[in-house]
C-alpha cells in the first residue's frame, strides 16, 4: 500500500507538467518522465497500466491535493520511476496520463476523494478525438439537468402521482413502456402550454456546450436518443446544433395533453439501435462510436457504443461503462477521448 504518510511538496509535479519543457523530473524518491499525448499509440502498446486523471486547474486545493499524490506515488516500489503526459482540451480542465508497468490499484488508493479531480482507467483504445465519430446522448440528466416528465407533472399539478409511477418502476413493478404510458396518462388534460414554458427553461448541463463544440470542431455527429419527448429534444437540437434527435411523441389535441404518445416507444433497445443506425447513415468507423447516459435505461445504448459513458449514473449504468464521470461536469468528456 501506498504510505499514507504527508510529504511536503518542494517540487511541484504540475507545474513542472505544464510549465517546463525538460523531459525528466527528479523527485526525491523517485522520477518522473514525460510524454506526449500523440504518443499514446506507442506508449500503450509498451506498458500495461495506464490511468488518466482530469482536473480543475483554477481549484488551489485539488491542485495541491493532486502534487501531493503525485510526490507519494515515487514511494512504491511499482511506480517508483512513472511517466506522465499533460491532456489539453479547448476547455478551462487539464487532464494528464500516467503508464505504469503493471495495473496496481495502491496507485488509487490515496486519490484525493474530496477533490475537483475524476480519474479513470484506461482498459481499452479510447476513441480519436481528431477524427470524425458519433456522440449519442441521453437527455434527461444527462444532456440537461432535469427529468422532464417530472417536471411537467410538477406543472400540471399531479407531481405525486407520477412520481409513485416511477417508484414503482424503480422497484421493477413496471417496465419502461408500461411506465411511460402511465405516467403520460397522468398529464391527461394538461394545457401543452406548459411545454413551451417548460422549453424555454431547459437548464444545459454545465460543460456540455464546450464539450460539443470542440467535437463539432472534429466534424463529430451529435445525437440524442431520449426516453423523453420530441418537443424538448427537438428544442434541443435547435439550441445545441445537434445532428439528430430521437424522442416520444406526445399526443396533443386542441392544445390539451390527451394523456397518451404515439408512434414507436422509444425504450431502451430503440436507443441502442440508434447508435448503429446512425453510424451505418454517417459512415461512422468502427472505435468511433461514443455513448452518454445516467440510468438503467442507457445500458443497452453505452453498451452497444464503442466507448460507453456513465455521467453521474446510477450503480447499474456505471458497473456496464467502460468509463464514469461522477465529479465532474461535462467538460470532462472529451479528456475520455484520444487527443
Amino acid at each position: 500500500m501506498i504510505t499514507a504518510e504527508y510529504i511536503v511538496v518542494e517540487v511541484s509535479v504540475l507545474n513542472w507538467l505544464t510549465k517546463q519543457t525538460t523531459s525528466v523530473l527528479d523527485l526525491e524518491h523517485g522520477q518522473v518522465s514525460r510524454y506526449q499525448e500523440s504518443q499514446f499509440d506507442k506508449i500503450s502498446s509498451a506498458t500495461s497500466a495506464q490511468l488518466r486523471v482530469v482536473f480543475d486547474p483554477s481549484d488551489t486545493d485539488t491542485c495541491a491535493a493532486l502534487d501531493n499524490w503525485l510526490a507519494k506515488l515515487t514511494l512504491t516500489r511499482v511506480t517508483s520511476n512513472y511517466s506522465i503526459c499533460l491532456l489539453t482540451r479547448s476547455n478551462s480542465y487539464l487532464g494528464f496520463e500516467l503508464t505504469f508497468n503493471a495495473q496496481h490499484q495502491d496507485v488509487v488508493a490515496d486519490f484525493p476523494s474530496s477533490s475537483l479531480a475524476q480519474y479513470f482507467w484506461v482498459t481499452q483504445p479510447l476513441a480519436k478525438l481528431a477524427q470524425p465519430g458519433l456522440l449519442v446522448m441521453d437527455m434527461d440528466s444527462t444532456a440537461i439537468e432535469i427529468e422532464c416528465i417530472d417536471e411537467l407533472a410538477a406543472m400540471a399539478g399531479v407531481g405525486d402521482a407520477v412520481a409513485e409511477v416511477t417508484a414503482q418502476a424503480m422497484r421493477g413493478e413496471l417496465d419502461f413502456e408500461q411506465s411511460l404510458r402511465t405516467r403520460v396518462s397522468k398529464l391527461a388534460g394538461a394545457d401543452e402550454a406548459i411545454i413551451t414554458e417548460l422549453c424555454a427553461n431547459l437548464p444545459i448541463m454545465p460543460g456540455l456546450e464546450d464539450s460539443l463544440s470542440e467535437l463539432k470542431q472534429h466534424q463529430w455527429k451529435l445525437v440524442v436518443a431520449s426516453g423523453g419527448f420530441t418537443p424538448f429534444v427537438n428544442d434541443l437540437k435547435q439550441k445545441l446544433g445537434l445532428d439528430a434527435a430521437f424522442a416520444n411523441e406526445l399526443v396533443i389535441e386542441s392544445g390539451t395533453l390527451n394523456g397518451t404518445v404515439t408512434g414507436d416507444v422509444v425504450d431502451a433497445q430503440y436507443k441502442a439501435d440508434v447508435v448503429v443506425r446512425m453510424a451505418e447513415q454517417w459512415g461512422i468507423g468502427c472505435g468511433q462510436r461514443v455513448a452518454i447516459g445516467d440510468g438503467a435505461n442507457d445500458i443497452p445504448m453505452i453498451n452497444q457504443a464503442d466507448l460507453g459513458l456513465a455521467f453521474h449514473a446510477k450503480p447499474k449504468l456505471k458497473q456496464q461503462a467502460d468509463i464514469a464521470i461522477d465529479r465532474l461536469d461535462m467538460r470532462a468528456l472529451v479528456f475520455c477521448l484520444q487527443g
